[in-house]
Formats: structure tokens, C-alpha cells, sequence
């Protein structure tokens, strides 16, 4: 099979949830981060993988995922800044491998926010199989034949994760109590300790939600979330802005 350009359809559920297929470049304006998923999340006893809905504050939306790891990496893209939409097994990949057909559903399709788009398939490194592996491949040159961007991913870094994932709590909009957003905006212009600044800005019970809902937009910011998880003692700062 000739991996550089092979011929590749795609096959999606439209807007009125009727099934389509048509060629790779001719869907290349559709808004697939709007789309049904193309194939049921199921739940089954003793199987390996858990598969369950997250309600993502970048769509206001609840979006499916098929593993934990699936489920990790999309924490790590609603958290995202840049991604202001997700969808979840958005479209069927069909190509001819030189001997039957195959078919591949991408983990994810996401828009980002200067209008462009990537697909994202999550695999831990020490799962890929050869036929992972040419799928992935195709995936990704087709991806760049359409002018998206692609990207397999594996197990995230532990501490950003558990970092996002304790924020990921506050991610809802009913956190923001707006009297004590004010003040924690006031407290944390100039950077300090998190507990601390919580507490001068008013009662824990109000300021620590709002607070980690903050760091959630990125309103505030921890600059060594990435490498140390959040304590008392974490160093927090105003940032430039919302992003939500």
C-alpha cells in the first residue's frame, strides 16, 4: 500500500443525524467538532477499558471517551486554552490497504482557537500494534492532506494531570461566586501563597472554589503546575485573562 497519498473517504453523522461518506477533501470546512459520534460508548462487565461521559467546559457539553487514558487526555484539552471545541469519535477513516478495506476512527477532533483543527488519537506507547501503527500513519497523512494537524498521545506527565484533574472539580461555572472573585483578583495581583491569599480575600468556603475556578480559566496562574502539585504554599499570580 502506497502510505505517502492513499485514497481516503471519511464517514460522519450530519447535523440531521443522517450517515454520510464522501471523499477526505471534501470535507474539509465541515465543523466536526459538532458531530455525533460515529459509534456507541459501551459499558460491558469484565472488559479492560471504562467508557463514560465528561461534561466539558469548552462546549458546555458532555463529550464520551473509551478508556481512562482517553479520558485523562481529554481533562488535558478541556483545560486547554487554545481548544474551544471537542468532539469525540467524530468521523470513520476508510482506506484501502492493498488487500480489503480498512476503517479507523480518530479518539478525537478539536478547534482550535485561530480557526484551525487537529485530530488527536490517545494510545499508551507500549500498546501499538503494526496495524496501530499504519493506521496512525494514515490517519496523519490524511490529516495533512486536509490541512489538519495530528497527533497520537500517550500517558500524560502525573503531575499536570493530577493537578487538572483536582481543578477539573471547579471547572463549573457555579463556582464562580462573584464576591469573592473580585477579591481574589485584588489579592493575587500581587503573587503569593494560595492558602493564604484565599484566606484574606474572605471565608474558605467561598474563596477556595472560586479560586480553583480561576485557575481552571487561567485568570490566575500557578507557574509551576506543571512540575509541582498545588499546595497551600504554591506560588499564585493574576494572569492575563479569561479564556472562557
Amino acid at each position: 500500500m502506497d502510505l505517502a497519498r492513499p485514497h481516503v473517504e471519511l464517514s460522519y453523522v450530519d447535523a440531521v443525524h443522517e450517515r454520510r461518506r464522501r471523499p477526505l477533501l471534501e470535507c474539509v470546512t465541515a465543523r466536526f467538532e459538532d458531530v455525533t459520534p460515529v459509534r456507541p460508548f459501551r459499558w460491558s462487565r469484565g472488559e479492560r477499558h471504562f467508557a463514560g461521559w465528561y461534561w466539558s467546559a469548552t462546549t458546555g457539553q458532555h463529550v464520551g471517551f473509551e478508556s481512562w487514558l482517553e479520558r485523562d487526555r481529554l481533562l488535558l484539552m478541556d483545560f486547554d486554552s487554545e481548544v474551544v471545541g471537542i468532539a469525540s469519535q467524530p468521523f470513520w477513516l476508510h482506506w484501502h490497504d492493498g488487500e480489503r478495506e480498512r476503517r479507523h476512527a480518530p479518539d478525537y477532533f478539536v478547534r482550535l482557537a485561530d480557526g484551525s483543527a487537529a485530530v488527536i488519537d490517545v494510545r499508551a506507547d507500549e500498546r501499538i500494534e503494526p496495524k496501530d501503527a499504519e493506521a496512525f500513519e494514515v490517519t496523519r497523512t490524511a490529516c495533512s492532506q486536509a490541512g489538519w494537524g495530528f497527533e497520537r498521545v500517550g500517558t500524560p506527565d502525573p503531575v499536570l494531570l493530577a493537578n487538572v484533574r483536582w481543578l477539573s472539580r471547579y471547572r463549573h461555572p457555579r463556582c464562580l461566586h462573584r464576591t469573592a472573585t473580585d477579591r481574589l483578583r485584588e489579592v493575587f495581583a500581587t503573587p503569593g501563597p494560595l492558602l493564604t491569599g484565599a484566606d484574606t480575600a474572605g471565608e474558605r468556603l467561598a474563596t477556595l472554589p472560586a479560586l480553583f475556578h480561576l485557575l481552571w480559566l487561567r485568570e490566575l496562574a500557578a507557574d509551576d503546575l506543571p512540575v509541582e502539585l498545588l499546595g497551600p504554599r504554591t506560588v499564585v499570580r493574576l494572569a492575563g485573562g479569561s479564556t472562557r
